[in-house]
């Protein structure tokens, strides 16, 4: 078996909760983050921190505004993001197709 597929595993994308939160974004034009939360079943200290690395990384856009007098963070996947997302996919199913093989 190549172990280089695995070696370039995006480690930002590949963690658990961020993996979550990018293939939730993937199918979604855009996300409150109370919809996230909800969804994935996160605390807001953890989610909080996931989608911070995410956004340092350049993964994912936030924007805030007020809607109904209440202020809302909603979140959407960059182009860069996009890209990324869709790379380590790509790569998950090489590793797949690889592990088939055998």
């Amino acid at each position: 078996m190549n172990p280089e597929p695995f070696l370039q595993l995006d480690r930002v994308i590949h963690e658990k909760g961020r993996l979550a939160i990018m293939s939730l974004l993937g199918a979604s034009a855009q996300l409150a983050f109370t919809e996230m939360r909800e969804t994935l079943g996160m605390t807001d200290g953890n989610l909080n921190t996931h989608l911070r690395t995410l956004h340092e990384a350049g993964y994912i856009a936030v924007t805030k505004a007020f809607q109904g007098g209440r202020s809302i963070t909603t979140y959407a996947l960059t182009p860069a993001g996009r890209t990324a997302f869709t790379a380590y996919i790509n790569l998950l199913e090489q590793i797949v197709q690889q592990t088939k093989q055998k």
